[in-house]
């Protein structure tokens, strides 16, 4: 067996994928039943030649994948691949570390540790803290909330780690009825579960206010969720009033900025991020503005022996390294990608300078966007971004989502929809680094069709 012909081929497919995401549909074509029958072969006794397997899979896939990749993608967060990100990606796979140990793979262990110095510093994240590379935000929260779980019941005489939940205090955890819903995942992974979450509503700007989270708290073991960034309307709480009070009553604070902790990367947009740094823990997402491969999440804790000992391990089977980082010290998982070579690369590709301009042209495309289809007749601006989050719709909940589909269906662009404050819109998400003027109009453009 070879790795030549399957490489070779996967490499000639991906750049002819990559150089027509400009001209094709960026939403699927292949309709669930055609990809069941194509893919849904039964399992043969003999094995077939690589090659033949990435052929037949190319071909099978078609119509089923969607443009993401590109530049005409406004759904959700999700952003594209920088090139070195995406090759370095390629190359963690060719290595195929495991970067759970330093003496499980050296050039891994340590790409993260500088990788994760450079994030600290991008995102105003006191030097100090400890990380770690994840899944995604996702298992960012679920790791920072484990040291924040670790934390509050250790001031209350509980080892989580060795007792366990049943018996220990309960944690009230304080959050924005606005929050996402990784944030519930997450607590019903660590076994806190959906009760022990206390709603605060939101002002008219998606913010949690400090007299609403004042009278919140009291004197149990207590979490503070705080949002950089909404998914709806990218709000940003008001971080130097918030995290004071929350600490003045013995609360960890945690921030969730899956996209919007990126904003601290700019001076334009830095401001929304003031007194962030003081909070304990941090979430965001390397694949979102970042625009590294899925799949990329970076969990930040300020009291790192909290951290470590919610997630550390140690066997004598293991060969450790105290002088070197070892990943699963501060991550949740055992076995892992290497994942730090693509945020690594991204970050050198980019620089200070370039992961600046990329926020600050993805914020001026979303408000591009939101501006023209808001101008259109028959539509409405919901909510004019400050960030890279805006909100459109189309008279009433129905036509809504009808135009959201014409849209799609064109093939155009690609926008989802949600439901806010009662009422369904369009969401326009930017976050990827190859948006342009040319995929703004025609953006409009698609709208201005579906609409007739």
């Amino acid at each position: 067996m070879s790795f030549r012909p399957p490489l070779e081929l996967a490499l000639s497919a991906a750049l002819r994928h990559l150089d027509s995401l400009n001209t094709t549909s960026v939403g699927a074509t292949a309709t669930l039943e055609a990809l069941r029958t194509r893919l849904g072969m039964a399992l043969a006794d003999e094995g077939i030649a690589a090659e033949q397997v990435v052929a037949e899979l190319l071909r099978d896939v078609e119509g089923g994948l969607i443009g993401s990749a590109g530049g005409r993608f406004f759904g959700w967060v999700i952003g594209g691949a920088v090139p070195s990100s995406l090759a370095a990606d390629w190359l963690a796979s060719t290595w195929d570390q495991n970067a759970g140990l330093y003496a499980a793979g050296p050039a891994a262990a340590v790409v993260e540790e500088v990788a994760g110095g450079w994030l600290k510093e991008l995102l105003g994240l006191p030097a100090a803290a400890s990380f770690a590379f994840v899944t995604g935000c996702q298992m960012a929260h679920t790791t920072c909330l484990a040291a924040a779980r670790h934390a509050v019941l250790e001031r209350r005489g509980w080892d989580v780690e060795q007792r366990g939940l049943f018996g220990a205090p309960s944690i009230r955890v304080v959050t924005s009825a606005e929050r996402h819903g990784t944030i519930d995942r997450a607590l019903r992974l660590l076994g806190m579960g959906r009760d022990c979450v206390v709603d605060i509503a939101a002002d008219d700007q998606g913010r949690l206010q400090p007299a609403a989270l004042e009278a919140a708290l009291d004197d149990s073991p207590t979490i503070v969720l705080l949002q950089a960034g909404d998914l709806n309307i990218g709000a940003y709480d008001p971080f130097a009033e918030l995290v004071p009070i929350a600490h003045r009553r013995g609360a960890w604070v945690h921030v969730d900025g899956a996209f919007g902790l990126w904003a601290n990367a700019s001076s334009r947009y830095r401001h929304l991020l003031a007194g962030v740094e003081a909070a304990d823990s941090w979430a965001t997402d390397g694949h979102k503005w970042l625009n590294v491969p899925y799949d990329s999440g970076y969990a930040f804790v300020a009291d790192s022996v909290a951290h470590r000992a919610a997630m550390s391990y140690r066997a004598s089977y293991l060969t450790h390294d105290e002088a070197a980082r070892d990943q699963l010290d501060w991550t949740p998982e055992w076995s892992r990608r290497a994942r730090g070579f693509a945020t690594y690369a991204a970050l050198r590709e980019l620089g200070r300078r370039g992961v600046a301009e990329l926020v600050e042209r993805c914020c001026e495309h979303a408000r591009a966007i939101v501006s023209g289809i808001g101008a259109l007749p028959g539509a409405e601006v919901v909510w004019m971004p400050q960030i890279n989050q805006g909100l459109v719709a189309f008279g009433d909940d129905a036509r809504t989502d009808a135009v959201i589909a014409a849209i799609l269906a064109s093939g155009e662009a690609f926008f989802g929809g949600t439901t806010w404050r009662g009422r369904r819109s369009m969401r326009v998400s930017v976050c990827n680094w190859q948006t342009n003027g040319d995929d703004v109009r025609r953006a409009i453009a698609a709208a201005a069709k579906a609409l007739l």
